[in-house]
């Protein structure tokens, strides 16, 4: 058992025993009956109220909630950097998935293919590509740089941050989350990235998986808004928690 189901069997330990003069089966058929909601910044993400300060946060909508596969807990909503518990086991599912799936994800070969070209150094990065955005992007965060150090701005040369603009050459383009999509030019900021791919000069991605390396700066949630994938990614995600929340099923 990990160390956020303990925590989550623990809360409901404490809320079961806070409602113990009510009858056993109205306690359980009131808990089943707890309102389930969505973010009001993520329709995907549901909302899984268990008490007035006590949220849990999954892509599945089966209540009561399986923990371990939950994305975390949260006492406000929408959920802020400081609010959210993330669940590691979730994290490490999720970047299972991108391992997995991210070379045969449309956008991120996309991607793949516009950095080997020519005007590769023109284009945006960050797994996929998207108009200028300077209304939801700061113009400078301080420490943080351009490609995943610190005390930067994030404008230096794609190529040298790993991202867009080949030109020809082989290198690596990086998979980031989609909440905060970076400006042409320019790649994710750190905590938006989930990780990267090698790619040829041909475009083509390099090893098993594109010898993906995880970023290890990546937040599930920021200023900018929670978790959001590309519509493959989350697909593939939702469905790797369904089979798991099955198994999980079957053995209890």
């Amino acid at each position: 058992m990990d160390l956020f189901s303990t925590k989550y069997n623990l809360h409901k330990d404490k809320m079961i025993l806070t409602q113990s003069r009510r009858p056993l089966v109205s306690t359980l058929f009131s808990a089943c009956r707890r309102s389930i909601s969505t973010l009001p910044n993520n329709s995907h993400i549901y909302v899984h109220k268990q008490s007035p300060s006590v949220n849990v946060l999954s892509f599945l909508p089966t209540s009561p909630p399986t923990g371990s596969l939950a994305i975390g807990v949260t006492s406000q909503i929408p959920p802020t950097p400081d609010s959210l518990r993330e669940n590691q086991s979730f994290m490490k599912i999720l970047q299972s998935v991108i391992r997995e799936h991210a070379t045969t994800d449309p956008e991120v070969i996309a991607q793949a293919q516009a950095y080997a070209s020519t005007a590769g150094s023109s284009l945006g990065s960050g797994g996929v590509f998207f108009a200028q955005s300077h209304s939801k992007r700061s113009k400078r965060r301080t420490g943080y740089g351009g490609g995943g150090g610190t005390g930067g701005d994030g404008a230096g040369g794609a190529s040298s941050q790993g991202g867009a603009g080949g030109a020809g050459r082989g290198g690596h383009i990086h998979v980031s989350d989609q909440r905060n999509p970076p400006d042409y030019g320019r790649v994710a900021w750190p905590e938006d990235i989930f990780g990267s791919l090698e790619v040829d000069g041909a475009g083509n991605f390099v090893g098993e998986n594109g010898s993906y390396q995880e970023s290890g700066t990546y937040r599930c949630v920021t200023r900018e808004g929670i978790l959001g994938l590309s519509p493959y990614l989350r697909e593939k995600l939702v469905a790797r928690l369904k089979q798991l929340e099955a198994e999980k099923a079957q053995s209890s």
